[in-house]
């Protein structure tokens, strides 16, 4: 007994040590997670509802899909590509018995079309999120409303994004697809 809990904690331990390294070459997000006040207020401000289906892209531990969910109605869809974050964030959502109205998905999000998305969350480093622009500007439908977390959109001549809002002293920036 005691033997297997020990492997099973080295085990543990090695895929945590894994989610520090992989994806290789990834500029996408830094290690933070967004905080569940932090995640409502984001979404109060962006209006959030339950005809919305909120994407977030790099999901982490699923903090803001389960906030979308429950504190605000919505459909959620998670993508995380680290197999230690997704498992988490699998574990969160079943605890919180939401598996019908989170679909989580262990991808990289550049290979998941996005186009159903009403609301897209990330929490990504600008070079990862110029890396997006394309894929934004051929899947996202106009209106569509994106949220980055701390960091600033890119700005290029070229971009289908739009500036609607932002939040200085909280830290984030709200964009419109045009």
């Amino acid at each position: 007994m005691w033997f297997s809990l020990f492997l099973l904690a080295i085990l543990f331990c090695l895929l945590a040590i894994l989610s520090f390294i992989w994806p290789p070459d990834s500029p996408w997000s830094p290690r933070w997670r967004t905080k569940r006040k932090v995640a409502r207020e984001v979404l109060k401000f962006v209006n959030l509802s339950k005809k919305d289906v909120l994407y977030e892209l790099g999901s982490g531990d699923g903090e803001v899909v389960l906030s979308a969910v429950q504190d605000f109605g919505a459909k959620a869809v998670g993508i995380e590509i680290d197999p230690v974050r997704y498992l988490v964030s699998v574990i969160r959502v079943w605890l919180a018995r939401l598996e019908n109205e989170i679909k989580l998905i262990r991808k990289d999000f550049k290979k998941v079309n996005l186009s159903s998305a009403t609301v897209v969350y990330l929490y990504l480093v600008p070079a990862g999120i110029a890396r997006l622009l394309p894929q934004f500007k051929k899947e996202l439908k106009k209106g569509t409303l994106i949220i980055s977390y701390r960091y600033e959109v890119p700005h290029s001549d070229k971009s289908p994004l739009k500036l609607f809002k932002k939040d200085m002293k909280n830290g984030y920036f709200i964009y419109k697809v045009i």
